[in-house]
């Protein structure tokens, strides 16, 4: 089958190509860039006024199948994933059973098969996330993983830690580190300082996550491997980053819309629709995670896409889940607080949720260069919208920016050359 898509605005960072041209698709591939062009018999998509990159690659999303289908399944997140421009995603490891075999890898990726989204689940570092017994890494490999990562779960023994680091170097791949020191944040639902104060409740200190950031900076210098820091949130934790990369250090990271966006405050408002791990934190985090996003500090932007129930999230703030929905939001929110604002060019956007973490990675996605897989999003850079969780295609209604208008709407979402989600 052969898709032509005609006049579009077509934005590939990972080529430095910004201009208006066509694109000609066949059997999946991108096979030709250029003005005026022509393909008898093709199906003509006419992008005019409309922005045309690389599919969205989201390292950091929860699936929640195998085990807890009510929040979301493969088929529902991927639907939601293709509503938000994503073609690539990287599926979290804590389901149950836990991804700690191959087993379960490829029963996610037999789920996610006839989705049209490229789902790479995620090794975890140890057997049922317990951080006690390291998985078989060599196996995991084999199942197709792009990483390993206990996610919710920090690692807290050193050793295990350690040897993991060895491991995943010597296979190379990247371990994908939440950094929360436990003893120090326990199950608390806020960040300390004024809210916390202000609500009476204990807090999770921003030096738990700034702690575990220089260990792994210091392990990674110790073993050479590539570790990456999942959703960093603190103002500190840029700061040690982007010292640990002058110096050499293998070292990436990621953020969330929530933390270039929202501040603790949100909290008194929204209260539970606020809660994640890490906490929302100060306007000082905000505005230092966005200088590390405009530096290069931060090297891509996730979701950290976390359905829940609305009966647990309906729960009292100390007692209710931590998380989010993002998958149908993080590109409108991305292109409202980082585009339209100034902060940064619609290049180094999309370049920080396409070329960027498929580059760290190591997978052959964010690009539109010939001969590549033909994963796109269209979209209105422009168009102004109400985010409204009532018309989301996840089962998880869970997020803080309900109500909120914004700037930026997905059109289309092409995955290997099929149209697999069109606006209406």
């Amino acid at each position: 089958m052969q898709l032509l898509i005609k006049g579009a605005r077509v934005v590939d960072p990972s080529r430095n190509i910004d201009g208006r041209m066509d694109i000609l698709i066949n059997d999946g591939r991108i096979t030709q860039l250029g003005d005026n062009l022509d393909s008898p018999g093709a199906r003509i998509l006419d992008a005019s006024g409309l922005v045309a990159a690389p599919g969205l690659v989201d390292m950091h999303v929860h699936l929640r199948e195998p085990g807890f289908e009510v929040k979301e399944t493969v088929a529902s997140g991927c639907a939601a994933a293709a509503r938000g421009g994503v073609t690539t995603l990287v599926a979290m490891p804590n389901t149950r059973p836990a991804t700690d075999c191959p087993d379960i890898v490829r029963l996610v990726q037999a789920k996610a098969a006839f989705t049209g989204i490229n789902v790479l689940p995620a090794g975890a570092v140890t057997l049922g996330q317990k951080g006690e017994r390291l998985t078989d890494f060599t196996a995991l490999k084999a199942a197709g993983i792009p990483a390993f990562t206990d996610d919710g779960v920090p690692i807290q023994n050193l050793a295990l830690l350690r040897e993991a680091m060895r491991q995943v170097k010597s296979l190379g791949l990247p371990l994908l580190d939440h950094c929360e020191d436990k003893d120090l944040v326990q199950n608390y639902a806020v960040n300390e300082g004024k809210v916390s104060q202000a609500l009476g409740l204990p807090g999770r200190p921003a030096v738990a996550e700034e702690l575990q950031i220089m260990r792994d900076v210091m392990l990674a210098e110790d073993t050479g491997a590539h570790i990456h820091i999942c959703h960093i949130s603190t103002g500190k934790g840029v700061d040690i980053i982007r010292q640990a990369k002058a110096r050499g250090i293998w070292i990436t990271c990621e953020t969330c819309p929530q933390y270039f966006i929202l501040t603790e405050q949100e909290i008194l408002s929204q209260g539970s629709m606020a809660r994640v791990n890490p906490p929302l934190r100060t306007l000082a985090d905000v505005d230092a995670i966005r200088a590390g996003l405009q530096d290069g500090t931060i090297d891509a932007i996730v979701t950290d896409h976390a359905p829940h129930t609305t009966e647990e999230k309906a729960q009292p703030l100390p007692d209710a889940p931590s998380g989010m929905v993002g998958l149908e939001t993080s590109l409108t929110l991305s292109l409202t607080a980082l585009y339209h604002t100034g902060a940064l060019p619609l290049s180094r956007v999309l370049s920080l949720m396409s070329a960027s973490p498929a580059a760290l990675l190591g997978l052959d996605k964010g690009t539109l260069e010939v001969g590549r897989d033909a994963d796109l999003v269209i979209f209105d850079p422009d168009q102004e919208w109400i985010i409204d969780k009532n018309q989301f295609i996840s089962k998880g209604r869970n997020t803080p920016f309900h109500g909120r208008k914004v700037q930026g709407k997905v059109k289309y979402t092409i995955s290997q050359g099929n149209i697999i989600y069109q606006e209406g």
